[in-house]
Order: C-alpha cells, then structure tokens, then sequence
C-alpha cells in the first residue's frame, strides 16, 4: 500500500503580516526614511527574515505567495514615489495612480514569488548547498526585473550595500553579485545555531565576513587617503562647475513660466561662468534648438570656444521627420561641430509609449513622446586630458550597459557624468536612492561619477563611491569642485560585464537551478525505487 501524501501544515496567520513587514524593512535599508542613508545591515535582516519564513514546513505555493508578499511591499515602499509623478503633475486620478504603482509593484514582485516557490520545492538539503541555492534564484529573480520589459531594477536589494562589507564585492561581481552575497549570508544566519559556535565552518564563514569588512574599511581609508589603486589619475584634476535650476517641474515645459526661467538663468551661468568643466543638467534648455531665440546656442557655443572652458548641457535635439532624442551637447575650444549623445536607455511612459498603453498616457498631463534610441557605448567627450562618458536620468541604473565602455580599456571613459531630472518624484527619498544608484558605479568601475540635476542630488562622487561635494537639494545654485579621472586597468567586473554582459550571472543562476533539479529527481527516483 502507499504512504498517505504528507500533510501540508495550514498557515499561520502572522506570516503574512511578518513578510509584508519584513518587505518594508528591506525598502528602508536602501535609503533610511530622516537620514536617506543605505543600511547595508537592515537589508540582510529583511532577507534574513524572509529565509526564516520560507525554511518552516510549507508547500511551494504558500512560499511563493509570502515571497510575493515580500517583494510587493518592498517594492512599492521604493518606488512609491511614482505616484507624485502621475498625481500631482501628471493629473492622474488619485486612485488611479496608487492603483497603477500598486499595479507595477505586484506584477515585478511575481518574478520573486516564482523563485520562492522554486526554492521550496527544488532546495537541497544541506546548509551550504541550500544558502547557495536560496541566493541563486534571488539573483535570478533580480536579473529578471533588471532586465525583462526593458528592465526597472530600482530598488535593487544590493544597493543596500554601497557602504558596509559587501561593498568590497562591487568592482567584481557588481551590484547583483552583491545581492547574491547577500542572499546567500542571509539564509546562512538563519540556519545558525547555537551549537554552531564550536563549528570550525561557522567561525571561518565568520572570518570570511571580517576579511570583506577589512576590505570595505580600507576601500573607504583609500577613497580619503588617495591610496594608489589600479586605475592610476588620468590627468590632473578636472576643475568643475556644476549647475542647478531647480526649476518648479509643474513650470519646467510652461511657456509662459519655467521656459523663459530656466532659459535666462542657465543662459547667464552658461555664458559668464569660469571653469574648465560646466555641466547643466537633463533638458536644462527645455526647447529644441529650432524654438530658441536666434542666436541663443551660437552664444554659448562662442563663450566656449575661449582656450580651457568647455560645458556639456542637457537639450531636446531632433524634429518631427527626423525624431526626437533626450540629448546632451558638448561644447569645447576647437571644435568643427558640437559633441553629442543621445540617450540609449529610454524610459517606459515617459520617453516612449509601450504598445497597448496610449489609453493610460494620454491620461496624464504630461509631454510624453516617443523618442528615438542612441547607440550602446557612445564615443566620450575628451576634454582636459579626460574621457568624459554622458549618461542621462536612470540610465545609470544600467551597470552593464555603461561596462560596454569598457570593451576597450584604453579608450574606457576617465569620468563618467549623469545628467538628471528628477524633480517629477518631489522631494522624496527616490533623490537619495539615486545617488546610491551612482556611487555604485563608481564602485564597480572604479571611475568617479558627476551628477548635474535639477532639484538634486547634484554631486561629486570619487572612484571609490564617496560622495566629495554635494549642493542643497531643492535650491538653485552651483556646485564647485574639482574630480580626479582614473584610467589604466579596468575593474574585473568592468572586464567581464563589458564582454559578456549579465549572462555569466545568469549562467550560475540557471547552473545552480538546474543542478538542484536533477539532485532533486534522482532523490525521488531513489525513494521511489
């Protein structure tokens, strides 16, 4: 006779509750509601709470939905803040609104269910082998959201950690190796025990922890220091200038207010400023070039044409035939024509429109369109003896996209600068995540990142992700300072990301789900035989 089927044991109430709660907390640790301030230890004790839920006795189903749970609450506790931008100067139904994040947060949270369910019903036995397992479909789960859909990996849990002892990890495994590591070390304290402290391999998973908090110690003993690294200055320090409208974002494409205001005010700084590097930020000149007053771009093309000044500003480019790009220009003595990049990473709803969804966007009042696409990797701007790479809002979202500057190391950019505009998110904590986003960057390739934005955070980050300058956020002003480039040898991540993008992350994810698998098949082919 057969064995009765095992009885799945019902769920208790306040796993739910526990779960959603533990989502939230994961949400805080990327930026600390009051200080805006990563908590690299808050997020591995999310996670760690999560583990704890998904190793009780329960069927795969009750683990995907508590993984579901999870990850919703976390995700709409990052990025509520989309919201502001449909409400309030979208126009947006006040429900809807809620509804449409709400609605965002729960489909990108089924990757993660998924993967908690895997884990339930393909997790091997022994300790070792089920962190590794747990942490392997987590990092498929975020390779997932990062990348399908066009990819909206904000809020990514390694973020978390771009300060702390896994910070150490970025320059070779990048932000979702750290989440990896974190996923990982998380499922392993929840398996801890209390006679484990005369375990030899606890006090060496211990020590292992200390040599990464060394490493990220001395990482940030450098990044003060100026300890030599393996990216050597590329030339003397770059003098620069950095420009910050704050220009209200329900004027900021107003003809009769934030047009004609953000026209004068960048105008004047631009065609009067002294400084080697001067950066506007994203549609710092909110009109196309064919809309300006005549003379207007030839103003400030002549003001940079003097010997050691050069700008790079955030303009519209393009017309109705030919199509539009989200651009930055560049201009510098001894030019033919002006340096340009278009911006590669468009934004969903609001750089173009994805197929089916007009209906929602012509419900907001805000100047949507369709933009075209610019190249992967574009040439940088040199200048100054640097390689200076553009990027635009959240393109620096993007690590592997910004390693395929990488392909080449003597031509890999010096300095990377993003130009931003995110004034449509209020001010909210989505200022503090982004620089996160940033100074992660300046992690995994050890290059220094400049931020211009409208409404902040308009920065100075060095090659080891330390912020060296930063303006009053939500003030119109500019920030003076000065960054070193790097150049010589690339990071390991910047090596292997810029040849083979993320695929080598998902091949040890797939690797990993696979093995477990067939472990799991040849188990029940014995205990059946």
């Amino acid at each position: 006779m057969a064995p009765a089927p095992a009885q799945v044991p019902r769920a208790a109430p306040w796993q739910w509750p526990l779960a959603l709660c533990a989502g939230l907390a994961q949400a805080a640790s990327l930026a600390l509601p009051g200080s805006g301030q990563p908590v690299w230890w808050l997020q591995l004790a999310s996670m760690a709470v999560l583990a704890g839920l998904l190793r009780r006795p329960m069927g795969w189903r009750r683990a995907a939905g508590l993984g579901w749970v999870f990850a919703t609450a976390w995700l709409v506790g990052t990025f509520w803040w989309l919201y502001i931008s449909m409400h309030t100067y979208g126009g947006l139904a006040a429900a809807l609104a809620a509804a449409a994040v709400l609605a965002l947060a729960a489909f990108l949270g089924s990757y993660y269910a998924v993967v908690s369910g895997l884990y339930k019903a393909l997790a091997p036995k022994g300790r070792a082998l089920d962190a590794l397992f747990f942490g392997a479909v987590w990092l498929l789960a975020e390779l997932a959201r990062g990348q399908w859909w066009t990819g909206f990996p904000w809020g990514a849990g390694g973020y978390a950690h771009v300060e702390g002892p896994l910070a150490a990890l970025a320059r070779s495994v990048g932000v979702y190796g750290i989440g990896l590591a974190a996923a990982v070390l998380a499922m392993l304290l929840v398996q801890m025990r209390r006679s484990d402290l005369r375990n030899p391999r606890a006090w060496a998973l211990a020590l292992g922890v200390l040599v990464l908090g060394s490493g990220a110690a001395l990482q940030r003993h450098c990044a003060v220091e100026q300890c030599q690294t393996s990216a050597a200055p590329a030339a003397p320090a770059l003098p620069l200038v950095l420009l910050q409208g704050n220009i209200p974002q329900d004027e900021k494409f107003q003809p009769g207010s934030g047009v004609p205001m953000a026209l004068q005010w960048y105008g004047d700084r631009l065609t009067s400023l002294e400084g080697a590097l001067v950066v506007a930020p994203e549609t710092a000149i909110p009109l196309l070039p064919q809309q300006l007053t005549p003379g207007y771009l030839d103003a400030i093309a002549q003001h940079f044409s003097q010997e050691g000044q050069a700008t790079l500003l955030g303009i519209p480019l393009g017309s109705l035939e030919a199509g539009y790009t989200n651009s930055v220009l560049g201009f510098a003595p001894g030019q033919a024509t002006p340096y340009r990049y278009d911006k590669h990473h468009l934004v969903p709803f609001g750089e173009f429109v994805p197929p089916f969804f007009r209906w929602f966007t012509e419900r907001m009042n805000i100047p949507l369109g369709d933009f075209s696409r610019g190249g992967l990797a574009q040439a940088p701007f040199a200048w100054h003896g640097e390689r200076i790479a553009p990027n635009i809002c959240y393109e620096d979202l993007f690590g592997e996209e910004l390693g395929a500057h990488f392909a080449r190391p003597e031509s890999a950019p010096t300095v990377f600068v993003n130009l931003s505009n995110i004034g449509w998110f209020g001010n909210t904590l989505a200022i503090d995540q982004h620089l996160s986003i940033s100074r992660m960057r300046a992690l995994e390739f050890e290059r220094p990142m400049v931020r211009a934005t409208n409404t902040g955070a308009t920065a100075i980050i060095d090659h080891r992700g330390v912020v060296t300058h930063q303006l009053e956020r939500h003030a119109r002003g500019m920030l003076k300072g000065a960054v070193h480039g790097r150049s010589g040898a690339v990071t390991p991540y910047a090596a292997w990301v810029s040849r083979f993008g993320l695929w080598p992350l998902w091949g040890l994810g797939l690797l990993v789900l696979a093995m477990a698998a067939v472990r799991r098949r040849r188990g029940s082919h014995i205990h059946t035989g």
